[in-house]
């Protein structure tokens, strides 16, 4: 669905990616995680045109994404960190923007909404929503788009418990095996139940780009409690239950994978956890 192919990205002052490669599969939810400044936002911007590399191509579809076709750009949604929303009933900032979007359903609209338990009359004010009504609105209309690609930018931010919940069933009630869906975020104990390819990055490189599948046949996961052999172990970490550690899955045994402990491990050990991934 997505083709990156050597791209270079520079900001005036600091190189972001510098001859970086990647492919994003159809029908799969991915995790996109990395510390601070290390190009994820970046990233999604670049998939989506809204910036474009100095060198190397992006294609969508095997259409060139910097071009901004219109034929492209109407089948790609992007939710970022931060937006804001006129102050506009909801039914007309729907009549403004839903022509872009030529396999936009209000039906589909009004099952986002309630889904939120959010009023579907569309006369709700924009203006005069909170920051997580905002964002669940903003939501619901990016998944009312019908698009095939979706990519979301922290999406759990300002969203309070029920919200966060809400929105895992919102996703898994949308996806299809022709929909795609990104999400970059540091909420990992929020997603880890959707995520199905997880993608690390740091200083321009990939440090893990694996399925869920491959990650929990080959690494296994200890949540709290567990005899741990240290020395062996590829990551550990005391909790107040016990040990989060990841260790090599030499049994296939079956494990509950943990985003933080995963995203740690690559962040300490990602030379052996990468050989025992391939």
């Amino acid at each position: 669905m997505i083709r990156i192919e050597k791209i270079t990205f520079k900001y005036k002052k600091s190189t972001v990616f510098k001859d970086f490669s990647l492919s994003i599969e159809k029908g799969k939810v991915y995790g996109l995680l990395g510390k601070n400044g290390t190009g994820k936002s970046t990233l999604l911007y670049l998939m989506t045109g809204l910036l474009c590399p100095q060198k190397g191509k992006i294609f969508y579809k095997d259409g060139n994404v910097s071009k901004r076709l219109p034929s492209v750009l109407s089948d790609v949604f992007i939710v970022p960190e931060e937006f804001m929303l006129p102050n506009i009933p909801l039914k007309k900032y729907m009549s403004i923007n839903s022509p872009f979007y030529p396999k936009f359903s209000e039906e589909l609209l009004r099952k986002n909404l309630n889904h939120f338990e959010l009023d579907s009359d569309l006369n709700i004010n924009l203006g005069a929503l909170s920051l997580g009504q905002k964002k669940k609105v903003f939501m619901s209309f990016a998944l009312a788009t019908n698009r095939s690609l979706l990519i979301m930018d922290e999406p759990m931010n300002g969203l309070d418990i029920p919200g966060k919940s809400q929105f895992k069933k919102f996703i898994i009630s949308n996806m299809t095996d022709e929909h795609t869906v990104i999400i970059s975020t540091h909420q990992v104990q929020d997603v880890e139940k959707l995520i199905e390819h997880v993608i690390i990055l740091e200083n321009s490189s990939i440090l893990l780009n694996a399925s869920v599948v491959d990650i929990c046949r080959n690494l296994y996961f200890v949540n709290g409690t567990g005899n741990i052999d240290h020395e062996k172990a590829l990551y550990v970490s005391q909790t107040f239950q016990g040990y989060n550690a990841l260790l090599q899955n030499k049994g296939e045994e079956e494990s509950i994978l943990n985003l933080e402990t995963l995203f740690n491990a690559v962040m300490e050990n990602s030379g052996k956890i990468k050989v025992l991934l391939n």
